[in-house]
Parts: C-alpha cells; structure tokens; sequence
C-alpha cells in the first residue's frame, strides 16, 4: 500500500485499513450500500441521536477483529497474515445482506430468504468480482476453515460483532448502561483445543458484557415504540404489495417496484442474478421515499397508515397477558372498520399482535469459556458468580397489541 488509508471513527478513534484488498472490498458498491442504512432501523424515533449506518458498524467490527488477532499473537496463537486479512473481511462483510430498516423486509417483500443468507451470496459476488481473493474469508464465515476460533470472533456469543454494536449504539443513542469494556476482553482473549477463551482475570468483563447486552435489549432493540414503529412499517409495505400485486399504479423505486410487482422467493437468488442485483440497490432512501408518496395515494389505507408513519403518530403499544382470542381479533375489525370507513379485511392492517423476547446466553451455542491458571477451562454459567444459568439462559416475554393511533 502506498499511502495508508486512515478512518476516523467517533467510538474508537482513528482506524487504519491495513491493506489494499481490504480497501478493494470497502469500495465495492455492495459494502458502500451500507451508508445508506440505518444500523439502528426506526430507533431514531426512539433515540434521535441514532442514525449511525451499518458501515460504521461494519468498520468498528473490523477494526476490533484486527485488535484481537494482535492479542492473540501476542499469546502466540499462529495466525497467518492471509487468515488476518479474511477473518477482517469476513467480518467487514458479515451484515453486507441486511436490507432498509433491519429484517422489514424478510417479514414483507423478499419470501424465505433471510438476510444470512444473502450476506453470503453477496460475498460470493464480490470474491468474483476480486477474482477468488474472498475464498478464506468465505470458508471463515461459513465455519469451514480449519481454525475454528477464527469463525468464533465472527460468530459467537462474545463475538466483535457485538462488542462493537453494544460499544456503538449505547454511543449513539446515549444509552449509556450499553457501553462494554471491549478493549479489555479483546486483550483477556486466548485459545484453548482451537476454542476462544477469557482469561479468569477478564472475568467480570465477561458478566459486565452480558449484563450490558440484555439491558440494550430491552432499553433500545426492543423499545416499544420501536417496534410498534417496525409493525407499523410492515403494514405499510404489506397494504402496498398487496395493492400493487392487484394492479394498483404506486410511486416506487425500480429496486422498491421489483420486489411489490412480483412474488420474489429464495430460488431466484444468485451470486450472478437480478434478484440480488435489485436489492443491492435497496436502502432506506426507496422505501421512505415511497412512503412519503404513499401519502398521496387513493388507497384510504395506505394513505392514512403512511401519513401517520412519516409524522410519527406511531401504533399505540398495548401489553397483554394473553393472546388476542379470534372474538378480540374481530371486534378491532369492526372497529377500525368503522372509524376509517373501510372493509372489515382493510382494517387488519390497522393492528398488529406481537410477541418481543431475548435471551442473554444460549446453551445450545458456542460457550462463553473462562481459563484458570491451572489450564481448566469453565463455562461462564458456571464460573461465575453473580450470573447463574437459570438467569442467563432465560428467555423473557413481552407480548404487545399495536394498533393504529386515531387521535
């Protein structure tokens, strides 16, 4: 490299992109589609100060791969600088599938297709594009490369992933219960039997870590209004599609108009295919832009669903403590039905029953495993001790009605 390249990031500072084929990827127009994506999704009603993209995010996961790659080799765990390279841009490229407003539009437009598994199409895209220069780095994302522990910092429950999105979002929303000492487990950081493990000294980094995951939880990723807002956007976009498979004329995108004319499932995704190339050209412009539009439009629904949405007069949140029963479904039709003088089958889209849930800790995943001095190796459940696995490992409910706001 003949000239190196700096980024200059709010929550870690001056960032240096170690190479050119990293800078090569960094170009790619899949990667510089993640400016026009909010990291956060509609938290920015909840939290202004939340409009961080999923670029910055991408860029602080792999400058926190790079941190602990230099930890493990100062512990003389081998790492080649070609597993350095693709382990960084494994993880540059780990939420390259993520479309507007997070997982939207997996619950509307795109059928059976999650955002993984577009992530790992797109990847295989840019390596063609780079001429096979990807291929470790895909193997690394897929958990196919020899060196299990190197897919462990991509992919685990104490990843750089979400040491950067906790360290970032807690940032940027001023939630400041989200901040993680992320500098500090990065150095605690060792491996045992091709496993990452946590130094016993880096042990109350760990708890302080899942402490601070599952209050941003339930304070930012699953804030009420958030989601209400996300449920809300899902009956828009639903009440669209379903107009423009009907043969209603809607302001749209071409990216936006490709997947509301027209049933798009998983078989139509390729690493060369105009599935994937129109939703490389989705962000979070088309669809507020669309929405914006929809305003206007004949459509009673839509129109009101939209203006409220872009105004923010967002679904009322109701907690339940049970589910609705098919009589409490039927009265909120009729009076929708009602109060906006549409159909009874219009007004569903006037309510939304959901269900938020998080867990802390997954015993089914890869482990969170803190090393003794004497070479054992235990599992933070059981190593630690103000969390137990009953607390970690349970999965609390919050059911909610949402529904449209008429005043």
């Amino acid at each position: 490299m003949n000239k190196r390249k700096i980024i200059n990031d709010p929550v870690f500072g001056f960032l240096s992109v170690p190479n050119e084929l990293i800078f090569d990827v960094l170009q790619h127009p899949y990667v510089q589609r993640l400016n026009r994506i909010r990291q956060l999704g509609l938290s920015f009603l909840v939290y202004p100060g939340a409009q961080h993209s999923r670029f910055s995010h991408s860029i602080g996961a792999m400058h926190l791969m790079q941190e602990a790659i230099n930890a493990l080799r100062q512990k003389d765990v081998e790492i080649t600088d070609n597993e350095a390279t693709s382990a960084m841009i494994a993880i540059l490229l780990h939420d390259i599938g993520h479309g507007p407003f997070s997982h939207v539009l997996e619950h509307t437009l795109v059928d059976g297709v999650s955002h993984e598994d577009i992530s790992l199409l797109m990847m295989q895209r840019i390596n063609m594009d780079l001429h096979g220069q990807l291929d470790t780095a895909i193997a690394i994302f897929r958990n196919e490369y020899p060196k299990h522990f190197l897919h462990q910092l991509i992919s685990s429950q104490l990843d750089v992933d979400r040491m950067d999105y906790l360290c970032r979002d807690s940032f940027f929303t001023g939630v400041q219960e989200g901040r993680v000492a992320s500098e500090r487990l990065l150095k605690m950081l060792d491996v045992r039997d091709d496993r990452l493990v946590v130094q016993v000294k880096g042990i109350y980094s760990v708890e302080k870590f899942l402490v601070a995951r599952r209050l941003m939880y339930w304070q930012v990723y699953l804030h009420k209004t958030s989601v209400a807002a996300e449920q809300q956007l899902i009956k828009i976009l639903s009440r669209a599609k379903e107009l423009a498979r009907s043969g209603h004329d809607l302001f749209a995108s071409p990216a936006l108009r490709y997947f509301l004319y027209q049933p798009v499932s998983v078989n139509m995704f390729a690493p060369q295919s105009e599935a994937l190339d129109q939703y490389a050209l989705l962000d979070d412009n088309d669809v507020l832009s669309a929405i914006k539009a929809w305003i206007s439009s004949d459509d009673h629904i839509l129109s009101v669903l939209s203006c409220s949405f872009i105004n923010r007069k967002l679904f009322r949140g109701e907690l339940l403590d049970k589910p609705l029963t098919d009589n409490d479904k039927q009265m909120l039709n009729k009076h929708y039905a009602q109060v906006l003088n549409v159909s009874e089958t219009e007004a569903q889209y006037c309510w939304s029953e959901h269900v938020s849930t998080s867990n802390t800790y997954s015993e089914k995943a890869d482990s969170i495993d803190i090393l003794y001095s004497d070479g054992t190796v235990r599992d933070i459940a059981d190593a630690s001790e103000i969390l137990d696995l009953e607390a970690l490992t349970r999965k609390p409910k919050k059911m909610y009605l949402f529904r449209f706001r008429e005043q």
